[in-house]
């Protein structure tokens, strides 16, 4: 019987990862097929011809360099500071005593019950009042801060063994220096976690640089996306448009790979080995 719902479970979890994982497969073969190729009777997953000039069109139909530029700029910038200050808070909310800690940190899981659509209207609003509209301000200042990253790092903090702390202290460490020479080094495999979840979020963010930006020097990819296959009056180019969507989905594609070993498996673990 156990045999029998391991390879129920087995089957019913490779039947959901190809359900997934075939539209990507598709959405590739198309960005190298012609627009006959692609509405053919019998359309084929290998495209024969391959072609490529579906990838050098999105370059000369619309400025996709500065796209791409754009969201670099904002995805690595929200995701460095945002670490940064989720793992200052996570540790102060760990080790650091002070008055209503408690409620402090009660009120960062709030903000992680609250819809993000809820905030786009205030926070339109405090863009406009500092002027901010369509610029890379309005793009990465509101991302800087986040419930679930502060959640993370301090979950992470009090799983760690506190005695390389205290023998940092009896050497002469103040509470920052331990911090960042014994705390934050320690913390690897959170803050990559965190970095990748950071990065493809910002990085894949569309309503709210649709909402902010104007002109196309600010423009993000995934809003770019959206106009480039606006952009088509008759026809839609197919190829061009999954070429463009390839493209837009190999960076967080590299980065969780290359970063997926660090993934936390026990998010109690870390600090020293007994």
């Amino acid at each position: 019987m156990k045999r029998v719902l391991k390879i129920t479970g087995y089957f019913i979890l490779i039947i959901g990862a190809l359900s997934m994982i075939a539209p990507f497969l598709w959405m590739v073969s198309v960005s190298f097929m012609t627009q006959g190729q692609i509405f053919a009777q019998q359309p084929e997953l290998i495209p024969h011809p391959f072609i490529l000039s579906n990838y050098s069109n999105i370059f000369h139909k619309i400025p996709f360099t500065i796209y791409f530029l754009n969201s670099s700029v904002v995805s690595i910038l929200t995701t460095i500071f945002q670490v940064l200050f989720s793992a200052m808070a996570g540790y102060a909310f760990a080790r650091a005593k002070f008055r209503y800690k408690n409620a402090l940190f009660f009120l960062f899981l709030v903000t992680m019950m609250v819809p993000p659509q809820v905030n786009i209207i205030p926070l339109f609003f405090l863009m406009r009042t500092f002027n901010w509209i369509d610029t890379y301000q309005a793009l990465i200042l509101p991302g800087l801060f986040g419930g679930f990253g502060v959640f993370l790092m301090r979950q992470w903090f009090l799983g760690m063994n506190s005695e390389i702390e205290d023998s940092a202290k009896i050497d002469g460490c103040n509470f920052v220096q331990t911090f960042f020479r014994i705390a934050l080094p320690s913390s690897l495999p959170a803050l990559v976690t965190l970095s990748i979840f950071t990065l493809i979020t910002t990085w894949n963010s569309f309503m709210w640089p649709l909402i902010v930006t104007n002109s196309a020097s600010i423009t993000t990819l995934p809003v770019a996306l959206a106009q480039f296959k606006g952009s088509f009056r008759e026809i839609i180019q197919w190829g061009d448009l999954m070429a463009c969507s390839v493209v837009l989905s190999v960076p967080v594609i590299t980065i969780f790979i290359l970063g997926k070993k660090y993934f936390i498996k026990d998010i109690l673990a870390g600090g020293l080995k007994e």
